[in-house]
């Protein structure tokens, strides 16, 4: 056998390099993991009543001897720069993640009757779906919006439709996203004017606006302002809730969209990484300083089916987000560094056939979220390739969560997954695919240029058709579509269905607006905030002054219209 074999006890007198940062990042761990107060009142066990540590790692298996360089850079602590781990110390253990459905249909007064079922029902966030005219600045009775008032979701035209939406929900209590993009800045200016009606101050209110455009450029088309413009109601949107609502997020730099348009994982990662890197230059090249903004951006990921490649996406997201924020953009604060995302469940794996099978595409879904560390998550429902979600179905979505946290037991330790072979592998190999595309991306001039030119789109439309090709092929087999095929089948599942009478009574309501308010006062708010989006003035305080008046969601944007434009989208072969 030989002389030369070492014991494992020799090993560990062994001291290498960074055996000693790693004892130190370790202890850091153990002192802020300790300093945490924990939310959750329940017993850290097994179903058989076997401890789970809030942490485990190379100690627990190989030992420190078998750390390599790089394991510091690359996977640390949680809590701890590069944050592959997870953003905070304790996560799970100190809390559950959000669990905010995405919600909103036909008219304020029924949007606002399911948020309170929601709340009561244990969910523990809002999420606003608006519907199409609203998301494209719209008027209800705009002829534009006929056959879509309320359909896709709640129809917004004045402040006081959000005033019915969130009557009886105290802004102070509840964190809200808000799914709007080219219009973003008139939603939270009404979001903003409901909370100083409920009394409560700006600087108290929690959530998330997603308040992304470059996504829509790049793949779900709802644009209104040319790119440039856009940006710059962006950029003043951070500023104006830095200096006013600290606690909000001034954006969700999605993901999501990009990867229901047919991206792969990587290309998800780089593109949504790309646009997020635009933002942040675009606020610094605006004056704003990094470390002012950049803590309250925040991301929005799919999540597909491919269980362990989600969750390397996720890992690989944070890792690359923190390497950038501090080395490329000087960012300070280690709250720069952070991604925080919200995670929704693929709604392009989502099938009307045999749609009970949705609840359990949904249910792998949302566990790779969780084991990715998001913190925050929305699932689908079954029902939504047929219609907006029926009651029932919502809540076996929002079961389906509540499952996940309190009975499969992954919620106990931190980051079960970190150390596995295969998904470290494939969280470097996300991270390599990113990398390369920011490469390109730079060579053919930024997010701009590629957005103008094509790229983003080319690259999405070829990847859905390989996607594609494989299922036609079966070389992909999706269960109930072109595999394990029930014949002569009948959808036998309750369906929402959107009355007409919605878009009347919404007209209706809206005229009657237009009837009460001061015409005058109108008028004179929505000439001076064009007067003040011809400057560089932050045009946030007018906009707020247009929406106390009730102006309507579609004068607004008629105004800033006559002084951005319109975008038209070049063709693109």
């Amino acid at each position: 056998m030989g002389d030369d074999i070492t014991t494992k006890s020799d090993k560990e007198d062994v001291e290498l390099p960074h055996k000693a940062k790693y004892e130190e990042a370790k202890g850091k761990w153990e002192k802020e993991f300790s300093s945490n107060k924990l939310k959750l009142n329940r017993k850290f066990t097994t179903v058989s009543m076997e401890e789970v540590r809030p942490l485990y790692g190379p100690e627990d298996t190989h030992g420190i001897e078998e750390l390599g360089p790089e394991y510091m850079n690359k996977l640390g602590f949680p809590g701890q720069y590069p944050y592959t781990r997870g953003v905070r110390s304790n996560m799970y253990r100190g809390k559950i993640w959000t669990m905010r459905q995405f919600s909103g249909f036909a008219t304020p007064k029924e949007t606002n009757a399911r948020y309170h079922y929601l709340l009561k029902e244990g969910q523990t966030g809002l999420s606003v779906a608006f519907d199409l005219p609203t998301l494209m600045g719209y008027d209800s009775d705009s002829s534009r919006a006929v056959g879509e008032v309320g359909v896709c979701g709640v129809a917004v035209d004045t402040l006081k439709d959000m005033e019915i939406i969130f009557d009886g929900i105290a802004l102070d209590k509840i964190s809200t996203s808000m799914t709007i993009n080219a219009p973003s800045s008139i939603l939270l200016a009404m979001y903003c004017v409901v909370a100083e009606k409920q009394g409560v101050p700006l600087q108290k209110l929690t959530g998330t606006l997603q308040n992304d455009i470059l996504k829509e450029y790049i793949a779900q088309k709802e644009w209104i302002y040319p790119p440039e413009p856009s940006i710059r109601l962006i950029t003043d949107i951070m500023e104006f809730c830095a200096n006013n609502i600290p606690r909000y997020n001034t954006i969700s730099i999605s993901g999501y969209h990009i990867r229901e348009a047919g991206a792969t994982a990587a290309q998800e990662l780089a593109f949504t990484l790309a646009d997020g890197f635009c933002y942040v230059e675009s606020a610094i090249n605006a004056g704003i300083d990094v470390d002012v903004f950049a803590p309250r951006l925040s991301f929005f990921f799919n999540s597909h089916l491919d269980f362990f490649e989600e969750i390397a996406k996720y890992r690989a997201a944070r890792r690359i987000w923190a390497h950038y924020m501090k080395e490329k953009y000087g960012a300070k604060k280690e709250s720069s560094w952070l991604m925080r995302f919200h995670t929704q469940t693929a709604g392009c794996t989502l099938t009307a056939q045999q749609p009970e099978n949705n609840i359990v595409r949904t249910a792998f879904q949302a566990l790779a979220g969780v084991l990715g560390g998001t913190q925050s998550l929305h699932t689908n429902s079954m029902d939504e390739t047929l219609a907006l979600p029926s009651e029932k179905a919502v809540t076996i979505a929002l079961r389906t969560q509540q499952l996940i946290a309190e009975e499969t037991g992954v919620v106990n330790t931190i980051d079960p997954l970190a150390g596995s072979y295969y998904v470290e592998a494939l969280t470097d190999r996300l991270e390599k695919q990113a990398e390369e595309y920011f490469a390109e991306i730079e060579k053919r001039g930024g997010v701009l240029k590629c957005i103008e030119e094509g790229f983003f789109q080319k690259e999405l439309a070829d990847s859905a058709y390989r996607y594609q090709l494989e299922i036609d092929n079966k070389e992909r087999i999706i269960v109930g579509v072109n595999g394990y095929v029930h014949e002569d089948e009948k959808i036998d599942i309750p369906i929402l269905e959107i009355d007409e009478s919605v878009a009347k009574d919404q007209i209706v309501s809206l005229h009657k607006v237009k009837e009460s308010r001061d015409n005058d006062k109108v008028k004179r708010a929505l000439e001076d905030l064009r007067k003040v989006i011809r400057t560089d003035e932050n045009h946030m305080p007018a906009l707020m002054e247009c929406v106390r008046c009730y102006a309507t969601e579609g004068e607004i944007v008629d105004v800033m219209k006559s002084v951005f434009g319109e975008y038209t989208e070049p063709p693109i072969i």
